[in-house]
């Protein structure tokens, strides 16, 4: 059996990833694991607008992640798993991707989608197919439909 000390759960915050964060409480549990709990603000979603509106848009996403993030270690902490939370900028998958090598993860846990995944082919989003290609870890995927 394999031992997890460090499980990754990039989150967006969207309401289908609760059960993933089930999923990656119960996995932390399960090997007295610590468990990363990441939020990427996406740049490109404010690379058009203007200097000013760019501001508004990163704080905009800064608040909802800290709220993501903050949602997930209060369920992680009320049933015994050590979580770290932390927030990046950058495009998703690279990011998520750097992360858990900077920091070893040993897994990382994703939904099938997320915000904008729903129309996928086979219902896999375009940031957990993206993470699937890049990381060299396991990816615990959890079906969210």
């Amino acid at each position: 059996m394999e031992d997890y000390d460090d499980i990754l759960l990039p989150t967006d915050g969207s309401k289908g990833t609760e059960r993933t964060v089930g999923h990656a409480v119960s996995l932390a549990l399960n090997h007295d694991a610590t468990l990363h709990v990441l939020y990427v603000v996406d740049r490109r979603r404010f690379l058009a607008a203007d200097k000013d509106t760019q501001d508004e848009v990163i704080a905009s996403l800064r608040e909802e992640g800290q709220v993501a993030v903050d949602g997930v270690a209060v369920t992680a902490e009320e049933a015994g798993v050590e979580v770290e939370t932390v927030m990046r900028e950058g495009i998703p998958h690279k990011t998520i991707r750097e992360y858990a090598a900077d920091e070893a993860v040993d897994v990382v846990a994703m939904g099938t989608h997320g915000q904008t995944g729903r129309d996928r082919v086979a219902n896999l989003g375009s940031v957990t197919e993206r993470v699937l290609k890049a990381v060299e870890m396991p990816v615990f995927v959890v079906n969210i439909e």
